[in-house]
C-alpha cells in the first residue's frame, strides 16, 4: 500500500513538472555550459580600455579639451590659496562637469615650460610654468611610474563612461585603474624624469578638484593626468 502511494505521488510530481515546463519553458543547462557562460561575462578592463582608447577616449580629448589658462584665470583663490566652493561650481559647469561625488572634473590642454620635477617617489610630478597664465595656482603633471589608486579624473571627465555602463561598482573602479595603467604604458613609459627640467611641453589631460563636504576649496595646485604629451628642447 505504501509503495503504491509513493508511486502515485511520484507520478503526480512528474506530471506537474511536465505541465510547468510546457507552460514556462524550463531549459536544462549543463553545469559546464553554465560555468562557461558565467566566465564569458566576467569584466575584462584591459579589453574595455582597448576598445575605447583610440576610438573614443583620445578623440574626445582632441575635440573637447579646454585651454587650461582659460579655466585657471577664472579661479580666484585668496591669499590662503583657497576659494569658495560656490564660486567654483559655475566654472565647472561652464568648462567641465561635476560628478555624483561633487568632484569638479576637467579635460584640458596647454603648453609651457617644465620648471621643476619631483622624481623622489613613484608618484612623480612635473611643475609647468603655463603659457598664458600668471596666477598663483601651481600646475603639476603626473610623470612618475605610478598614478594614485583613487585618481579617476580621465574616466570621469570624458563624459561617455558612466556608472550605469557597468554591472558592479568594482568594474567601474577597474575601468579607471586600467585607464591610468594605459597612461603609464603609452604616454609616460618613455619619459626620462631626471632630464625634464627646462624642457618645453605641450599636453592634454584631465584633473579634478574635490569639493565634497567642503566650503573653502584648496587651489594651491592642480594635478593633471596626461593622456598626451609632446616634449621640446
Amino acid at each position: 500500500m505504501k509503495q503504491k502511494t509513493v508511486s502515485i505521488v511520484a507520478g503526480v510530481a512528474v506530471l506537474l513538472f511536465l505541465i510547468l515546463a510546457g507552460r514556462y519553458g524550463f531549459t536544462v543547462v549543463k553545469i559546464e555550459d553554465a560555468e562557461k557562460a558565467a566566465q564569458s561575462e566576467v569584466f575584462d578592463p584591459v579589453a574595455y580600455v582597448d576598445g575605447i582608447w583610440d576610438t573614443q577616449l583620445i578623440p574626445t580629448f582632441n575635440e573637447k579639451a579646454v585651454e587650461l589658462p582659460k579655466i585657471l584665470s577664472e579661479m580666484k583663490p585668496g591669499a590662503d590659496g583657497t576659494a569658495p566652493k560656490d564660486e567654483l561650481i559655475a566654472i565647472a559647469n561652464k568648462y567641465g562637469s561635476i560628478t555624483v561625488g561633487e568632484a569638479h572634473v576637467y579635460m584640458v590642454k596647454g603648453s609651457g615650460k617644465i620648471v621643476a620635477v619631483n622624481a623622489e617617489t613613484s608618484l612623480g610630478t612635473a611643475e609647468v610654468a603655463l603659457d598664458g597664465y600668471d596666477g598663483s595656482i601651481k600646475v603639476l603633471l603626473y610623470v612618475g611610474t605610478r598614478i594614485p589608486s583613487d585618481e579617476t579624473s580621465v574616466r570621469d571627465a570624458v563624459g561617455f563612461i558612466t556608472f550605469g555602463d557597468f554591472k558592479e561598482q568594482t568594474e567601474y573602479g577597474k575601468a579607471a585603474s586600467e585607464i591610468n595603467k594605459r597612461v603609464l604604458s603609452t604616454v609616460l613609459s618613455g619619459v626620462e624624469r631626471e632630464s625634464l627640467t627646462g624642457k618645453t611641453i605641450t599636453f592634454k589631460g584631465a584633473f579634478n578638484i574635490r569639493t565634497f563636504n567642503l566650503i573653502q576649496i584648496d587651489l594651491k595646485e592642480i594635478r593633471i593626468v596626461p593622456v598626451e604629451i609632446e616634449l621640446g628642447d
